[in-house]
């Protein structure tokens, strides 16, 4: 391991396979590689950047989706880690797209100090907010659709059905469901 040089790396990240790229303290290219995007992939990562010198940081792109699970990695292991935002389209068109090329624009972007943001930990008393909030979102739409199927199926009922539910609620609907989903109580008296 060479202790005189600090390494600054770069992630490319997607669901399966991230691409990682090194670079020295002069902003020379040092490798690029692919990881698994699972703990034995990121403690891989790691160590491959450790091989160049100590990691001084880590800018990596996405880590609210795909590298999530990286960024809690490197936290754990006491790494720096910067947001990279995607590089511009024009940059992109110019250096052409690959993910190698993200890799390497996402390294230096981190030592150049373009990336600054500190990614969210996504975890603690928000992230158990945020989930709160998207199972509520969700339970209300699945339940204004339940409440949709049931007035298109009262429409199309035939007219003995529909007049016992003529000026009813939706109190009374839902009154004829049993609470083991499987069984539904005849409408029919």
């Amino acid at each position: 391991m060479n202790m005189t040089t600090t390494v600054t790396a770069g992630v490319d990240t997607h669901r399966d396979v991230h691409m990682a790229a090194a670079l020295d303290h002069r902003g020379a290219e040092l490798g690029v590689r692919a990881f698994d995007t699972n703990d034995a992939g990121y403690h891989e990562l790691l160590a491959w950047l450790e091989t160049f010198g100590p990691v001084e940081r880590i800018g990596v792109e996405g880590t609210g989706t795909y590298g999530v699970g990286l960024t809690r990695f490197l936290h754990r292991n006491n790494i720096v880690v910067v947001e990279v935002t995607r590089p511009d389209r024009q940059e992109r068109r110019s250096h052409g797209k690959s993910d190698e090329v993200d890799a390497i624009a996402a390294a230096r972007s981190a030592q150049s100090g373009r990336a600054t943001a500190q990614p969210k930990t996504r975890d603690g008393s928000v992230e158990a907010i945020r989930t709160l909030r998207i199972i509520r979102r969700s339970a209300t739409r699945d339940r204004t659709s339940a409440i949709n199927q049931m007035r298109a199926l009262i429409v199309t009922a035939p007219d003995e059905i529909r007049e016992q539910y003529r000026g009813t609620t939706i109190n009374k609907w839902t009154g004829v469901v049993v609470p083991d989903s499987r069984f539904v109580v005849p409408l029919i008296g």
